[in-house]
């Protein structure tokens, strides 16, 4: 089989197409010839280094397909059965060995490449804005990135549970889309400052006022800072990614200063971590896309041979809405 494997950490150029034997499944394994495999930045961070992942090894954490073999401790999978999965290393390739017990179906009305699509940044727009912080009608939520592929779901959402929702992007086109996404308030940082602007728009009459009841930031060292003094009292920072880098190492005397705020910086594997949550969690999402109330937005297929023009793509952070591999 054809599969995207890096030998040694770097940039794009380290990705090689090479073939490699189709897996066998262990007893607790099925194994799953995929049709569409996520793009994420967890896969820039694994490629270089800067998740640290044994060499040699395939990459992808996300995908969906049909299952070509079982395990033989495997139960409630059959082969031919439409499956979706992720936070399992390996799927940059035309077939992959998963775990049982990380497998989900895929029901009616839903399709591989929006089940491909979703499994990790809807699910983690899912526990971000019904767990991590729990929205509430009349909240308000400063969303960074709000036309990535998490962003753009996570508006959807927060939309959806009553919250207000101001959103911050980079460019007109984002905007608009951010917009359409059921964002209330739109930032275009590139153009003014966000925490000014966040503070104008809510009514704040001095700098020390703070009215957002949770901030979602998945850039980190150039939001982090000034996303905290727009944080109300005992408000939550959500740190789910670093885009711009990391963030620089904080005194929890700060927290305390600007107003007693919670600090959590979350991973999707530790709210998928019973087999029961990850059911649940990607049944809630498929649902949200077979009843129309969550819309995916695919910007761009690619063959898998063009895995390192989508990982160009993806960090130049050009993109808008999800990219995919087709094997």
């Amino acid at each position: 089989m054809k599969a995207i494997q890096i030998k040694q950490n770097g940039g794009p150029g380290v990705m090689e197409l090479v073939d490699l034997p189709v897996p066998q499944p262990k007893p607790n394994e099925a194994v799953v010839k995929i049709k569409a495999a996520g793009v994420n930045f967890i896969d820039v961070y694994n490629r270089d280094g800067h998740y640290k992942v044994p060499l040699p090894f395939v990459l992808g954490q996300e995908a969906a397909g049909v299952v070509s073999a079982v395990g033989s401790d495997v139960r409630g999978l059959a082969v031919g059965d439409r499956v979706a999965y992720t936070s399992v290393l390996g799927s940059y390739a035309e077939y992959a060995a998963v775990p049982a017990d990380r497998l989900v179906k895929i029901p009616a009305g839903v399709d591989e490449r929006d089940a491909a699509a979703v499994m990790l940044q809807g699910m983690t727009a899912h526990y971000l804005s019904h767990d991590t912080h729990p929205l509430k009608k009349g909240e308000t939520a400063l969303i960074h990135a709000a036309a990535g592929g998490v962003g753009l779901l996570l508006v959807q959402m927060a939309h959806n549970l009553g919250a207000r929702v101001v959103a911050t992007v980079s460019t007109e086109e984002k905007a608009a889309l951010a917009r359409a996404a059921g964002a209330d308030d739109i930032i275009l940082y590139t153009q003014v400052d966000f925490e000014a602007e966040t503070k104008r728009l809510l009514g704040g009459k001095t700098i020390g006022e703070k009215s957002v009841d949770v901030v979602y930031d998945s850039v980190g060292k150039t939001t982090f800072d000034k996303g905290l003094n727009l944080l109300r009292p005992r408000g939550m920072m959500v740190l789910f990614g670093g885009s711009s880098g990391p963030v620089a190492p904080l005194d929890p005397l700060v927290l305390v200063q600007k107003g007693s705020l919670f600090l959590t910086r979350p991973s999707l594997g530790h709210y998928i971590l019973t087999a029961q949550e990850l059911q649940q969690r990607a049944g809630a999402v498929f649902g949200m896309i077979r009843d129309g109330k969550l819309k995916l937005r695919i910007e761009h297929v690619y063959p898998l041979a063009e895995a390192q023009q989508a990982h160009r793509d993806l960090e130049a952070r050009k993109t808008t809405g999800k990219l995919l591999l087709l094997p």
